[in-house]
């Protein structure tokens, strides 16, 4: 029973792990950068939501600028070869992973020649996943339900003609609930909390001359504290059990730091490219302790799950082209590492490495008002998950993995 505690703890903020990107980070936070698969972002700067990857990029927009966006993430994850506790074959799973709207904000202003000041609203973390109640992991999880919100001040600063700093405080707020069902029983427990806290976003761009640009961006760490309750239907004549399944909770995570470099060239009137790299740091979640306020007193903890996550990387390339004075093709291509090797996989997180592909198109309504549209398919390698290699216990479960994610995005970007 205890482990039922533990693996709905973990997947807590792991949940959203094959969606979008490695580990549980939501790249998506503009249409235009989206529509070349983030190649450039770093260096970008081509409207307000760019400086989500770049502060330092602001100081490239005139005036007052409004960037509102959203991405409809569509993903499929289907467990197949399932197999249970006896090594029977269970039925495939279909649909795992729910769709979702996730937005996305950002308004500049540029104070003067050398400074401009922002702000944006995104959405960097979350998803929904369900599985039926009394399927052969069920211990493992039934439902996840996590949703972040960060919101950025930021500044940016041009030092020269060619080269301009950013920063920014990022204050993210996290909220989780998670419900699992007990091996062999009717009992269910359900795990909520939340978490405000802060980290930061340090920016610098350098423009060699007016067609080509490299920008550098570093997000920090963020320490998470999530403080909730577990609640369960655990008869009270179970005891210590049913005091450890209801009682308020907390849980730390430290998310990671992130580090992107992005070059950006325009060959001609017609042609641009791009690339980018990024670099995540999931080494840094190592524990996932849970503490409560009632049972196993003194220190309060009911349980540890060890992580072996390994830092990440993400390659983009891309290219533009210029149809004419309104419209722009964009293309891209990525490869994007998965964060969880297969000794580290659950239920909740099927992660595998994945290919990006991305076609967008932007369009110039007049000198003030521009949209922009993306679309990308990504295709995730197969990923066999087996319970007994994690080493956290609950009954055993092993099934393959096909993933794959459709995004649709879209934004518009006002000029004052």
């Amino acid at each position: 029973m205890k482990k039922v505690l533990t693996l709905t703890a973990l997947g807590t903020i792991l949940v959203a792990s094959n969606a979008m990107a490695a580990g549980f980070h939501l790249r998506e936070q503009s249409a235009a950068a989206q529509g070349n698969a983030f190649a450039g972002a770093t260096a970008g700067a081509e409207n307000a939501s760019y400086a989500y990857y770049n502060a330092a990029g602001l100081t490239r927009h005139k005036g007052t600028q409004i960037n509102m966006g959203a991405t409809y993430i569509s993903p499929r994850a289907e467990a197949e070869n399932v197999k249970n506790q006896d090594g029977g074959r269970e039925a495939d799973i279909n649909n795992i992973v729910h769709a979702a709207w996730v937005p996305n904000g950002t308004i500049s202003h540029q104070v003067d020649d050398k400074l401009t000041v922002g702000m944006s609203l995104n959405v960097p973390y979350g998803m929904i996943t369900k599985y039926d109640e009394q399927w052969a992991g069920s211990d493992h999880g039934v439902t996840s339900k996590v949703m972040s919100t960060t919101v950025t001040p930021m500044a940016a600063y041009k030092l020269t003609d060619k080269l301009s700093v950013g920063a920014g405080l990022q204050m993210q707020y996290v909220k989780a609930r998670l419900t699992s069902t007990a091996p062999g029983t009717s009992y269910k427990t359900a795990l909520q909390g939340d978490t405000f806290d802060v980290g930061y976003q340090l920016s610098a761009l350098y423009e060699l001359d007016k067609d080509t640009r490299f920008g550098i961006n570093y997000r920090s760490e963020i320490n998470h504290k999530l403080k909730g309750e577990i609640e369960s239907s655990v008869p009270v004549v179970a005891g210590p059990m049913h005091a450890m399944l209801n009682q308020d909770i907390s849980a730390r995570l430290d998310t990671p730091a992130l580090l992107s470099v992005g070059a950006y060239h325009q060959i001609n009137d017609k042609w641009a490219v791009m690339a980018e790299y990024q670099r995540v740091f999931w080494s840094s979640f190592e524990n996932l302790d849970i503490v409560g306020d009632k049972y196993n007193q003194p220190n309060g903890l009911i349980s540890r799950t060890k992580e072996n996550w390994r830092d990440t990387n993400f390659f983009a390339v891309g290219a533009s082209y210029q149809i004419d004075d309104q419209w722009k093709l964009r293309l891209g291509l990525a490869k994007d590492e998965g964060a969880a090797r297969k000794s580290q996989r659950t239920p909740r997180i099927p992660d595998s490495d994945r290919t990006w592909y991305s076609a967008g198109l932007t369009y110039e309504y007049n000198d003030k008002l521009t949209f922009d549209f993306a679309y990308t398919y990504i295709q995730a390698k197969d990923a066999a998950m087996d319970t007994a290699l994690t080493g956290n216990g609950g009954r055993h479960v092993a099934a393959d993995y096909k993933n794959s994610v459709k995004l649709w995005g879209l934004s518009l970007n006002y000029k004052f």
